[in-house]
């Protein structure tokens, strides 16, 4: 064969092995390896050491930006509603409905953003922050409620025998009956808005934090506490208070990662707020429900066996159901 002669006669195709085929172009959410941890959830083939960090700082300005913006849009919108501002005043706003509204909804309107970051930074699906199973799963959040309302009551039934071993004043733990008439619109605005509220916080210190860390880390632990603290230093409470912020953060973390997602955290954070929410409309008291500071040691008791049947509760009944393949499984 002459040098320059052509492999293949002028005007015959090149075979097909041959022939350039351009690659498929790459979606742009990508999803994590098949059967990591729910703190690992936000690994994939886009993975890059910046990415969990520009997210998280995004998130932040984001939490604050849209309180700045609702608060405002609050204000601009109360003399329309007849409703007048309190200078000075942590109430804000002199009609208390309103300013739970207008407080509920400055943190539930960041669970979009939470979820647009984890889509647009990380390039993963938004249900990656809810659960191993991609989504939030329904059923198991539902069961986990159930748990969450019996711990409650159990908690409660510590927390009046702790005061009264400790010689505190039980008289103003529940209070007295405010009426219907005061009662139900509060409770309106609770069943409509905690939900997103206490969702919102979940995951952002449970499921945003603990997947930040996990993109990094093996060790879940640390994303749990770090998330924890930032949860209790965004709380106003004191003393007792503050420890029994950063155990709920605690558990509630270790409950996501040992069951794959916030189900159970979720069904809690909703239990607790709604109860106390509407413990202080029924009692005619909604104008306080929003104050924090000092809680008695004695009250810890409470929380204490709360979270304990809750975690010993949730555990059981996730052993039960992943036997039966109910829900999606559970990481180790």
């Amino acid at each position: 064969m002459q040098e320059n002669q052509q492999p293949f006669p002028q005007g015959q195709p090149y075979p097909a092995a041959l022939a350039y085929t351009p690659p498929a172009p790459q979606p742009w959410l990508l999803p994590p390896p098949e059967g990591v941890r729910y703190d690992h959830l936000a690994r994939n083939p886009a993975t890059r050491w910046w990415r969990p960090v520009v997210g998280t700082l995004v998130v932040a300005v984001a939490f604050v930006v849209a309180a700045m913006v609702v608060f405002l849009l609050g204000a601009l919108l109360a003399p329309a509603f007849g409703v007048k501002m309190l200078p000075g005043d942590t109430r804000l706003f002199d009609d208390p409905e309103y300013a739970l509204v207008v407080m509920l909804l400055s943190i539930a309107v960041v669970l979009p953003l939470v979820f647009g970051t984890a889509a647009l930074i990380q390039r993963r699906r938004p249900g990656t922050l809810s659960s191993v199973a991609g989504r939030l799963r329904w059923s198991w959040l539902w069961g986990c409620a159930g748990v969450a309302v019996v711990a409650l009551v159990l908690g409660q039934t510590a927390l009046v025998v702790a005061y009264s071993v400790a010689g505190e004043d039980t008289s103003g733990l529940f209070g007295e009956w405010a009426g219907w008439e005061r009662f139900l619109p509060g409770l309106v605005v609770i069943v409509l808005l905690v939900p997103f509220q206490a969702a919102a916080e979940e995951y952002i210190f449970r499921g945003w934090v603990i997947q930040a860390f996990g993109s990094y880390l093996r060790n879940p632990a640390y994303g749990i506490v770090l998330g924890s603290l930032l949860f209790m230093v965004m709380h106003g409470y004191t003393q007792a208070g503050m420890v029994d912020v950063f155990g709920f953060g605690v558990v509630m973390g270790f409950l996501a990662v040992r069951t794959g997602g916030l189900e159970a955290a979720i069904a809690m954070h909703v239990v607790n707020n709604v109860f106390a929410f509407g413990l202080s409309a029924a009692t005619g008291q909604l104008d306080k429900a929003m104050q924090q500071g000092a809680v008695p040691w004695p009250a810890l008791a409470g929380t204490v066996v709360q979270l304990a049947v809750f975690a010993a509760g949730v555990l059981l009944l996730a052993k039960k159901l992943a036997k039966k393949r109910a829900i999606s499984a559970f990481s180790g």
